[in-house]
């Protein structure tokens, strides 16, 4: 797996390190420890291809102005046999590097070889992670929130995949607690009203349809059987009739998201298996607890929280938190994990603290947790706020969602922009053919390049035997730009994949396909000067389509041929 601006960084590190250590020689310089200096590349490329601040960081130590130090530095440069092909003093001191042509072409040529594993890293080094994201309560169908969250949490797990983790998608099935109580009351009076006159709905349960459909369901199979039963064993059956159903509805409609999780991590088991109350316990033992009104408190800000917390009700019910605990614990120690990654919504926020001060007062590494806070967004139609599916008249779930649009539309949209912004989502504009629409401009170059291949091929043009000698007619600054651009996809996979942010690869690729609609526009492929320049630029597109295909196939996103 090819990473030629790696290559050339690192090549660079070492070039100028040999120039230091020929100055320190000479006697031009004494030998001084100098701190570590940064190869960047910087956003104007007339400063070069890549650009060092060696000079300023050897200023204190050599007791010498910066350019001084940077012109002695590149007097000392060797060139030579390697990536670079000349250099530039710039400012107070920075030296910018500028690159031999023929990297392009070896950047070209490692995308043309590597096919669909373009882009790919082993940064990860083959570290277990579980990614746990979606989550949604089990007692509903899917939210707005849970749209983001699962495009979210999806696309990460493929980067992470693609820069060198073994990652595991999670769903965590929230199957007990209050919610579950809520779900049985419920089913449970939308049951008895089917037999029964006056019997009232409580204002706090869930008031959907589905409630309703759950019981007439359940009363179709089992009649009046329930009727005159204890309320606990009515409760019961209702709910293990109606909840895997649910359950069953959230994979299904994830599914159609394309959305396919490793495990299904149910709450329920870890109440069965003891490890709630173990949890109790451990913190109990650790001196960690302490006893307050009959609850029992854990000792929060001893481990950096703003406030002490419950864990035991005086009633003996652990608290929700307890549960959240276990599972993580379940996570790191029991499973062993080298990381666990959350995503949650923007009201957990006040959660994360109390969690990891568990986690440390447990004995377990809490920056082994990560947690990604995800903002709400806005759907939009006609400039307002859209509150409504437009074809069912009702709240916009994930499954109305993708009733208006397309799944690719649904998951590129998500992911435009960090998962702690806020942002509005455009549904017209979603469905919208034109390259105002970032989706449809990124799969619009896709089949370009398709179209344009075939119709070469047909007429004879065979791009299978290009060398690296026709690569280095690409010269053209269109040409160029694309290749660079092409060249930064494994260093993107590495960026979003540390920093957590899928929108680094959507934004990846609409620069990737405006560098390519740019480049067509300027630079003639079927009309080429020359049967070896239309080559070139053929193998050129051939790269700019494998790339494009690499990059969506992270989203799972589809790469259309015609359109």
């Amino acid at each position: 797996m090819s990473n030629l601006i790696k290559l050339a960084s690192d090549e660079l590190n070492e070039i100028i390190l040999n120039a230091l250590g020929r100055l320190v020689s000479d006697g031009s310089i004494s030998l001084e420890p100098i701190s570590p200096f940064n190869i960047e590349i910087p956003a104007d490329k007339s400063h070069g291809d890549f650009a060092t601040n060696v000079a300023m960081v050897c200023a204190k130590p050599f007791k010498m102005p910066p350019r001084k130090i940077a012109e002695l530095i590149s007097e000392q440069l060797v060139l030579d046999g390697t990536m670079f092909e000349h250099v530039e003093i710039a400012g107070p001191g920075f030296i910018n590097f500028f690159l031999g042509r023929r990297w392009f072409s070896l950047a070209l040529q490692a995308v043309l070889d590597e096919k669909g594993n373009y882009g790919k890293t082993d940064t990860g080094e083959n570290k277990r992670i579980l990614l746990e994201f979606v989550s949604a309560n089990p007692t509903g169908p899917m939210h707005i929130g849970n749209a983001r969250g699962g495009a979210i949490g999806d696309c990460l797990a493929s980067i992470l995949q693609s820069a060198g983790y073994n990652v595991e998608r999670e769903f965590y099935v929230n199957d007990a607690g209050n919610q579950i109580e809520k779900f049985a009351t419920s089913l449970e009076v939308r049951y008895l009203q089917i037999y029964k006159a006056g019997i009232e709905m409580p204002e706090d349960a869930y008031q959907g349809e589905d409630i309703i459909a759950h019981a007439k369901g359940f009363a179709e199979i089992y009649g009046d059987k329930y009727v005159e039963v204890s309320s606990e064993e009515r409760r019961n059956a209702l709910v293990d009739y109606a909840l895997p159903k649910n359950i069953q509805a959230l994979e299904d409609d994830l599914k159609k998201y394309r959305i396919v999780y490793d495990n299904w991590f149910r709450e329920s088991t870890l109440h069965e298996n003891g490890d709630v109350d173990k949890i109790v316990e451990l913190l109990k033992e650790k001196g960690c607890t302490y006893e307050l009104d009959g609850a029992i408190w854990f000792r929060a800000t001893d481990f950096g929280a703003d406030k002490d917390f419950v864990l035991v009700r005086s009633n003996g019910i652990p608290t929700y938190v307890v549960p959240d605990i276990a599972y993580h614990y379940n996570k790191l120690v029991t499973r062993g994990f080298d990381k666990a990654i959350d995503v949650l919504g923007a009201d957990h926020h006040g959660y994360v603290p109390r969690l990891k001060a568990a986690l440390t007062a447990l004995g377990v590494d809490a920056n082994k947790l990560d947690v990604i806070i995800m903002q709400m967004v806005r759907l939009m139609r006609n400039g307002e706020v859209a509150k409504l599916s437009k074809r069912s008249g009702k709240a916009i779930t994930l499954v109305t969602l993708l009733e208006e649009i397309s799944i690719d539309a649904a998951r590129f949209y998500f992911n435009l922009r960090e998962a702690n912004s806020h942002f509005e989502f455009d549904l017209d504009l979603a469905v919208e053919k034109s390259s105002q629409n970032p989706v449809y401009y990124v799969q619009y170059a896709h089949a370009r390049i398709c179209s344009l291949i075939s119709n070469l091929s047909a007429e004879g043009v065979d791009i299978s035997d290009v060398s690296l000698a026709q690569l280095d007619i690409l010269d053209k600054p269109q040409e160029i730009e694309l290749i660079r651009h092409m060249a930064n996809l494994p260093n993107e996979v590495d960026f979003a994949a540390k920093s957590y942010d899928p929108s680094r690869i959507t934004k990846y690729t609409i620069e990737l396909a405006t560098l390519f609609h740019k480049f067509y526009d300027a630079c003639s492929v079927k009309n080429a000067e020359t049967e070896e320049l239309k080559k070139a630029r053929l193998a050129l597109c051939e790269a700019v389509r494998q790339v494009l295909r690499n990059s969506l196939t992270m989203l799972k996103i589809e790469c259309p041929e015609k359109m």
